[in-house]
């Protein structure tokens, strides 16, 4: 009995140890649900570094947004918030958003630039080819890489900035190249997908905010370009006659809203060009014109081709003009070397293709008018000639009621002079019948007629008190 109750006790035992050995089965169990607890909390951590910068973004955007809509018009605040969250948020050391300016880039916002690289963007320059600059301008694709010390050319941020990893998004509308956002880390660390979609997101805003500063600044050039047009009207209403109110009324308009810096008005008189109205002129160049009003000019001046062209003439450059050198120094080189003229539209005021004048304004920095600027002082060269002939009209029925008036006085003189002689001739005639005590009548040619004396007198009366009535009125 014991011994089976041994072996039973064994086989018990070794059943128990049977038993025993499953346990590191629930060992790997736990393993796994700790591993799975560990998938759960990565894919946890994940998802909640994700949701946070989405968030990131999504603020990043409503702020952009925010900051154009208080800022209408305004586009160097929406640049610089702009690249200042791109910068923030990808991680980046340094950026910068440059405008395409024809063939140059110039710059319009940074963030962390260095000193020495953003003094080469400020003055403009030419992308060199092969450079980021190049490549968007070329493909208007992103262009990036992970280390730009390592390409073929390499860019003014590596050189001057020690940029490794480089994206350059373009800023496009409808297809057109209108600027760059450029953002750089000074390691090799390139930039992700969602990065890269965040600056495209910012480059989309940036062109929404310029398309919208477009427009607002037409509609305010429109409203100005009206209210100035109604103020020179409002003046050649109120001051007929009174042309040098009017000439500088529109000098100051022209110049304010054209963004010039100074403008003269000239009248032709003959081979010569008078000088009626200035505004702003620097007073070295004034002094000489109060000297000098009345002045000829080379064939070369530009106020000589107007002439004979009688059309717009605008001079991007007056030092790099061929004419500039050829000119007479009191005139043309005056304007140049004392008042510092350097971009200089001039525009014809003509009265049925007869040359009346010209009004020139001068900008002190070489930036040409547009041609919204060019067609306000068309119109302000069409509203002077009309002022002019107003005025002439004017002059002419002044001259002519002058003539009236003193030719009224003249009859009313003589129609006086009559008067008081038939008055004084009827007073007079019946004293001689009354001395010779002659009758009322008598014989005249044959026939019977009744003296006249008294009849007249009668008529003399009624024409005297006529005339007295006349002058009544």
């Amino acid at each position: 009995m014991r011994g089976r109750s041994r072996a039973g006790s064994s086989v018990k035992s070794r059943g128990r140890k049977s038993v025993a050995r499953k346990r590191p089965s629930g060992g790997k169990a736990s393993r796994r649900v700790s591993s799975a607890a560990a998938g759960q909390e990565s894919e946890i951590a994940r998802l909640s570094r994700e949701l946070a910068e989405a968030r990131q973004e999504q603020t990043a955007t409503a702020d952009v947004l925010g900051v154009i809509s208080s800022s209408p018009g305004e586009l160097k605040p929406v640049f610089q918030a702009i690249l200042d969250k791109a910068v923030r948020i990808c991680e980046a050391n340094f950026g910068h958003l440059v405008l395409t300016d024809g063939d140059l880039f110039r710059l319009a916002a940074a963030a962390n630039t260095p000193a020495a690289l953003a003094e080469r963007l400020k003055r403009g320059f030419e992308p060199t080819p092969g450079s980021h600059f190049d490549r968007v301008r070329r493909t208007k694709q992103v262009s990036f890489t992970e280390d730009d010390t390592a390409e073929p050319v390499r860019g003014l941020a590596a050189r001057y900035g020690g940029a490794r990893s480089i994206i350059a998004v373009p800023m496009l509308n409808d297809q057109d190249l209108v600027g760059i956002i450029l953002i750089y880390r000074q390691e090799v660390r390139p930039f992700t997908d969602k990065q890269i979609e965040l600056v495209k997101n910012f480059a989309a805003q940036a062109v929404i905010a310029i398309e919208n500063a477009r427009l607002l600044n037409e509609l305010r050039q429109s409203l100005e370009q009206q209210t100035a047009t109604a103020d020179v009207l409002r003046v050649i209403s109120s001051s007929p006659g009174d042309l040098e109110t009017v000439f500088q009324t529109m000098l100051v308009n022209a110049v304010r809203i054209c963004a010039a810096r100074f403008g003269v008005l000239f009248l032709a008189e003959g081979d010569t060009y008078r000088v009626v109205a200035m505004h702003n002129v620097p007073e070295s160049y004034r002094q000489v014109r109060r000297r000098e009003p009345t002045f000829q000019y080379s064939p070369s001046h530009p106020l000589a081709r107007v002439a004979a062209t009688k059309q717009m003439l605008q001079i991007a450059d007056l030092q790099a003009d061929a004419s500039y050198a050829e000119s007479d120094p009191s005139s043309y080189r005056a304007m140049v070397g004392l008042a510092g003229a350097r971009t200089m539209l001039n525009v014809p005021m003509l009265r049925e293709n007869e040359l009346v004048g010209q009004i020139a304004i001068f900008r002190q920095e070489v930036l040409p008018f547009t041609e919204k600027q060019i067609e306000l002082v068309r119109n302000f060269a069409a509203q002077a000639v009309i002022a002019i002939e107003n005025t002439r009209l004017l002059n002419e029925l002044r001259e002519r009621t002058e003539e009236v008036v003193k030719l009224n006085q003249q009859l009313e003189q003589r129609v006086a002079d009559q008067v008081g002689e038939i008055e004084r001739m009827g007073m007079i005639a019946p004293f001689p019948a009354a001395a010779s005590g002659r009758s009322n009548r008598r014989v005249r040619d044959g026939e019977t007629a009744r003296e006249p004396s008294a009849g007249n007198h009668r008529a003399v009366l009624r024409l005297a008190r006529l005339y007295r009535l006349l002058r009544k009125f």
